[in-house]
């Protein structure tokens, strides 16, 4: 299961201030932060880090093999990293690039880049300082490249999970996250509701949702962020959440938060904006959830479901004031309704169930997954949005890390998006009809290495646009990534 202690180098989503169809929600692809000791160091006391110690491994590997299986790209730093983590402080990196192209299908034929460069830690101040203050997250990340989705197809999900929410430097989180006991646990600051609302989930440590490249799979489900002020990757939003676990384990959490509304939060000169300025409103999620079962590797099959809801209470303008960005510019558009609302809502349900593993204690299984998310009728450009995968780990008898993955998504436009064009068409307009954009992805991730994974994939793309303005596109992608 999740919880805020996993590395929010996971994810990404849609620009709510851009003006192209194509939005983005990116990936919640993150590194896997270890989880970190929270116990008192021995005695109480703390030891200082030393930087001045001579090295206790070598700074180089011996021998390609051993840099081979490192558990990061970069090694131990000559014995650095774990003085550091010794005092509770934990450095993580990573590089992960979409390469997309689509061969057939959509308005034009082209391929793009597009990658992002992270750099963060987690601090445990307890074993830092010998006070239990809490633990300190701090995560920059750069993001650079085109869209395949925006220029070539269009597309309303980006095919690319990596592009999006302004391509520049960025602040995505500065936090403070406390376990006042095994019962309550909060976190403040400035970063995403991604990490810890409609979250997918980590099975063989490996973040369920992104070992898809679509974005409207890796992540969170999408249309979470098409349809209200929720906070995505790699955004950083003022906010805090509350997490109570009744029964005092992780089997069952309730968890509410506060987060701010700003819908130029993605521009590239907001990279590191703190203030509130631009302010709309107040996101509130709320969630429940329910894990079950034994471990990936022990156990009866484990599983999530998650079941949450929003409000937000920005005014926004209902969802036929969007109707432009589906027609052509020669198209007249008569009589279109402005009007405006304050509050919006919607819900989710989140369900991932690991069908079998090999024999006790393996590593090498086969997991489902489902999502479906609601949206207020009157705003949300996509009020009803499913996707599902099925993720198989250890692919041949000598690749238990390698993995198949197959999924897809479903994604069903307002209806009043389609009523308001055939009001257009009654009078002559030569209007598109809004009606879905549905998807498939299979992949194959190759992981020949801890650090490294290269995967191969492609996708289907039905309704390019969610109109049948343009032919049906095929996409192929290749994406790397690896863990400094």
């Amino acid at each position: 299961m999740a919880d805020s202690t996993q590395d929010p180098f996971l994810h990404s989503r849609p620009s709510g201030g851009r003006a192209s169809i194509t939005y983005v929600k990116q990936p919640k692809k993150e590194i896997i932060t270890p989880k970190i000791d929270t116990t008192e160091p021995t005695g109480g006391n703390f030891v200082p880090v030393d930087l001045n110690k001579a090295p206790d491994e070598p700074f180089f590997p011996a021998s390609f093999e051993e840099w081979n299986h490192q558990d990061s790209m970069l090694g131990g730093l000559g014995g650095l990293r774990k003085r550091l983590e010794r005092n509770g402080i934990i450095i993580k990196g990573r590089y992960l690039e979409d390469t997309s192209g689509n061969p057939v299908g959509g308005k034009s034929q082209g391929v793009r880049y597009a990658h992002e460069f992270a750099l963060g830690t987690d601090i445990d101040l307890l074993k830092l300082t010998g006070y239990d203050i809490g633990i300190f997250h701090f995560l920059v990340t750069e993001r650079a490249g085109l869209s395949l989705a925006t220029s070539m197809l269009p597309a309303i999900s980006s095919v690319q999970e990596i592009f999006g929410s302004g391509e520049t430097v960025r602040l995505t989180r500065l936090t403070l996250e406390h376990h006042f006991n095994r019962y309550i646990a909060m976190e403040a600051g400035w970063f995403s509701t991604e990490n810890d609302f409609a979250e997918s989930s980590i099975h063989w440590n490996l973040y369920v949702y992104c070992e898809f490249q679509s974005n409207a799979i890796c992540g969170m489900p999408q249309s979470l962020a098409f349809n209200s002020g929720y906070g995505w990757y790699p955004t950083a939003h003022p906010g805090s959440y509350l997490k109570l676990y009744p029964f005092g384990n992780k089997h069952f959490m309730m968890s509410g938060g506060i987060y701010n509304v700003d819908n130029t939060i993605s521009n590239t000169h907001n990279g590191w904006k703190l203030g509130l300025n631009n302010t709309t409103g107040s996101y509130l999620p709320f969630q429940f959830l329910w894990s079950h079962g034994g471990t990936d590797e022990h156990g009866a099959l484990p599983g999530n479901i998650r079941l949450g809801g929003y409000w937000d209470t920005s005014e926004v303008k209902i969802v036929t004031n969007g109707s432009a960005r589906f027609q052509p510019a020669s198209v007249n558009l008569i009589n279109l309704p402005q009007q405006s609302v304050r509050g919006r809502y919607g819900g989710w349900i989140e369900v991932d169930q690991m069908l079998q593993r090999d024999h006790d204690g393996s590593s090498r299984g086969t997991l489902l997954f489902l999502s479906y998310v609601w949206g207020d009728p009157r705003t949300s450009l996509a009020p009803y949005f499913a996707t599902w995968g099925i993720i198989r780990k250890g692919t041949f008898p000598s690749r238990p890390n390698d993995t198949i993955n197959f999924g897809g998504k479903i994604l069903i436009l307002n209806p009043k998006l389609a009523d308001y064009a055939w009001q257009l068409r009654s009078l002559g307009e030569k209007a598109y009809i809004p009606s879905n954009e549905n998807s498939i992805e299979l992949n194959y991730g190759w992981r020949p290495n801890p650090w490294a994974t290269i995967r191969p994939g492609l996708q289907y793309l039905w309704h390019p646009g969610g109109t049948n303005r343009y032919p049906n596109a095929l996409i192929l992608d290749f994406e790397v990534g690896f863990t400094f």
